[in-house]
């Protein structure tokens, strides 16, 4: 009891000194409560987010692997990788329904991609200059060109290396790309604009999902293009063959809230059916329906000069979207599918994992700056409260001398002054936490939009010395003020204290006033009493 009393004595009695001890440990806690809150609430965010949110999947041909290095480092053989990637198709619908059988899958949606042209009634929405129609009356622009390629990309699918024209396109190839993109869903639950929010049905109704009936839902901007209503009937064509043509009845009219004149409508410039206006959706028995009619209806050739099959057949594009529960179901998919024999060409990738963690680049930039600084705030609070201490022992060495002499051993005298710095320590650390318990999330927030600020600068100076002003974002990205929005970055957190928070700042302010209370008992352990009190200087 004496050694606590006397050490609460010795705080108020060499007050200034255990005042700038204070406000060392202060400030040294204030810190640590923003930056381990920082650090908690992106850990935080990383983690319960992916945890709540449900992930989806595909899986695609892994190209960049197939173009890598051989064994050891060594240089891929050109030949060998054209060889791979051209013998290297798509995973058919029964296959990517195999991999669906997965125990980590919870769910499996698919759909079905096609390119077709539109008839001389049916023009496809474009924002470019338009040349004169072509002969069935599509809106390209000029001629047509076959932007499909072989596998291996050596190719456009329908031209000889002499320069002639062959009919159709080779076999594996994506075939010429018409002014549409036909989609074939199989069931609701595909349609994630639809489930987002992103898209909606104005007029009409959906078409049955499970019936090959070729009704179709179609934008507003490509019904108002071409005066189209509900129950209106439009005719498309296979680009590669102009006498196949398929009837659709428009059963709905969507409207997306993703403007044309985005990303999308730029590439729609140069060919319309990536614009998403030109988007015609449809069942996938219906594609199925289109396809097979174009298959037995197709004409087939063979090039003399270099081998190659060509066929007018529509080609199809099919891709399968796998859900997962959790985010530890979706690392568990990839060894999953690997027994089930998927090859090391394919790749399983998740837009919705990787856009998330594209959002959080800032706050793990912040984080990751923050652990930093807390390390040099600890490392030079720690050396300075070291050396305030020592001279703090040396100035009272007399005191220690005479406690000696009377009778008190060392041990205790040195637990007093431990006690001593404990008592400064745990009062400057209430004082620290509860006003970092106010600052920590305001400042969280504000240090974070500043880090997004400055990574949204940097984006537009890089793309300004591109020569693309206001960050190369075309009309559709930016704001009224004609400014370009920030990128889809998560700009708030919550950097509230929580426990995990609290019990670290107990440990860093026990562990500084510990660190600096052992040099104290260092020197009180080495000094003899009685050459203290005969050298009293």
């Amino acid at each position: 009891m004496y050694i606590i009393k006397n050490a609460i004595r010795n705080v108020s009695r060499n007050r200034g000194r255990n005042i700038l001890i204070g406000i060392i440990i202060f400030i040294i806690v204030l810190s640590s409560c923003v930056g381990l809150s920082i650090m908690g609430a992106a850990d935080k965010a990383k983690t319960s987010s992916l945890d709540t949110m449900t992930i989806s999947a595909q899986i695609s041909v892994d190209r960049q692997a197939m173009m890598s290095g051989g064994e050891d480092g060594e240089a891929p053989d050109p030949e060998a990788m054209r060889e791979r990637l051209q013998s290297t198709e798509s995973l058919s619908l029964s296959e990517l329904e195999g991999y669906a059988q997965a125990e980590a899958v919870t769910d499996f949606y698919y759909s079905s991609s096609l390119s077709l042209n539109g008839s001389e009634e049916l023009e496809a929405v474009s924002t470019s200059v338009q040349s004169e129609s072509s002969d069935n009356g599509s809106s390209s622009e000029g001629e047509r060109t076959d932007t499909g390629m072989m596998p291996g990309g050596d190719m456009p699918s329908g031209e000889m290396s002499g320069g002639g024209s062959m009919p159709g396109f080779v076999r594996g190839g994506m075939g010429t790309q018409g002014d549409f993109t036909v989609v074939g869903y199989g069931k609701e639950e595909a349609m994630t604009d639809f489930i987002s929010g992103s898209s909606s049905i104005t007029e009409g109704s959906f078409f049955d999902f499970n019936e090959s009936d070729m009704n179709c839902v179609i934008s507003d901007e490509l019904a108002t293009y071409n005066d189209l209503a509900v129950g209106d009937e439009i005719t498309v064509e296979n680009p590669n063959n102009e006498g196949e043509t398929y009837i659709l009845t428009v059963s709905g009219i969507y409207h997306n809230e993703q403007s044309s004149s985005n990303g999308e409508g730029m590439m729609g410039g140069f060919n319309p059916g990536n614009d998403a206006a030109n988007r015609i959706y449809i069942s996938y028995p219906s594609a199925e329906s289109i396809i097979s009619t174009s298959t037995s209806v197709a004409t087939t050739s063979t090039d003399e000069t270099t081998g190659l099959e060509t066929t007018t057949a529509l080609p199809e594009q099919v891709s399968g979207t796998y859900i997962f529960k959790d985010l530890d179901a979706y690392y568990a998919f990839e060894e999953q599918v690997r027994e089930l024999g998927l090859s090391e060409d394919y790749q399983v990738t998740s837009t919705d994992v990787s856009s998330y963690e594209n959002s959080l680049i800032p706050l793990e930039n912040l984080s990751k700056m923050t652990s930093y600084f807390l390390i040099v705030v600890l490392g030079i609070g720690a050396v300075v409260l070291i050396v305030i201490n020592m001279f703090a022992v040396r100035e009272r060495k007399y005191e220690i001398g005479v406690l000696t002499a009377i009778g008190m051993k060392k041990g205790k005298v040195a637990l007093s002054f431990l006690l001593e710095t404990l008592l400064v320590t745990i009062c400057a650390m209430v004082i620290g936490t509860g006003l970092g318990v106010a600052l920590s999330g305001p400042v969280s927030n504000s240090l974070l939009k500043q880090q997004i600020e400055s990574m949204s600068e940097q984006e537009s100076q890089q793309e300004a010395a591109f020569g693309r002003p206001g960050g190369g974002m075309m009309d559709g990205q930016r704001g009224e003020s004609g400014a370009a929005e920030e990128s889809n970055y998560l700009d708030e957190v919550d950097a509230s204290l929580n426990f995990t928070v609290l019990a670290q700042l107990i440990g860093i302010g026990l562990l500084l006033g510990i660190v600096a209370g052992m040099v104290a008992i260092v020197f009180i352990l080495r000094y003899n009493p009685l050459d203290i009190l005969v050298n009293r200087d």
